[in-house]
């Protein structure tokens, strides 16, 4: 019993943890890698009941340090995608987040880094649109007591600060573009943050889209806030 459960342990906290980089640097799609996180979880449940079965059986002669790595690998190989799947049942199927619903900021100069993309750039609206206002009614534009040129100094730095890749070279004007990579799977997600001025203030707007997938967990929502939040920081 201890070879079968050394084997589902490790087994199962590969098939959760190698999808992602296999996806974003061998080339494994991504319908694969789904399916290969969602067995996952079965074979680290598995293990979970061989090692409580082993426990019960032969707790005499048990090896408790092996046995509590076992444990560990087979809980997360049960935990991540559980959590993912929780948290896609608390977020709408959608991956299109933006401050402005009826106008949103426009994809210009990060336009030809999406051709090909499951996901255009185009803004859907409609359903889309109540689902967010739905689900995130604190997504909205912001008034800063700034000028545009002083916001955009700080969203510059703001972009910097987050790790995203500055795409702005050729975006509209007081507008700017950046790509953010996520780690696990190195999906590419794209924000556009549109600044207008309105007297000695300024207007934020900003858009974050996925390139592939109908749901984003949640994500494009959570950078939208992330930014605004690093932004105000940025302009103290």
């Amino acid at each position: 019993m201890k070879i079968l459960v050394a084997l589902t342990s490790i087994l199962g906290f590969l098939m959760v943890v190698l999808p992602g980089p296999l996806y974003q640097y061998a080339g494994v799609g991504l319908g694969t890698a789904f399916t290969s996180l969602r067995y996952g979880v079965y074979v680290g449940g598995a293990a979970l009941i061989l090692i409580v079965l082993q426990v019960i059986i032969n707790r005499k002669n048990i090896s408790w340090g092996s046995t509590i790595v076992y444990a560990v690998l087979a809980l997360i190989a049960v935990a991540m995608p559980v959590s993912m799947m929780s948290k896609a049942s608390t977020v709408p199927p959608i991956h299109d987040i933006t401050t402005d619903v009826t106008n949103p900021p426009e994809f210009v100069a990060i336009a030809p880094l999406r051709e090909g993309a499951p996901n255009d750039v185009n803004y859907e609206g409609g359903d889309i649109t109540k689902q967010q206002l739905e689900a995130y009614p604190e997504i909205k534009t912001q008034l800063l007591p700034q000028p545009v040129s002083e916001v955009y100094v700080a969203a510059e730095k703001a972009i910097a600060t987050l790790g995203w890749d500055n795409v702005t070279a050729g975006a509209l004007p007081n507008t700017l573009e950046a790509t953010d990579t996520t780690t696990w799977f190195g999906f590419k997600d794209d924000v556009v943050i549109r600044l207008t001025e309105k007297g000695d203030n300024t207007l934020v707007d900003v858009r974050s889209k996925s390139r592939v997938g109908q749901s984003d967990l949640g994500k494009n929502a959570e950078r939208i806030n992330a930014f605004m939040a690093e932004l105000r920081k940025q302009l103290g």
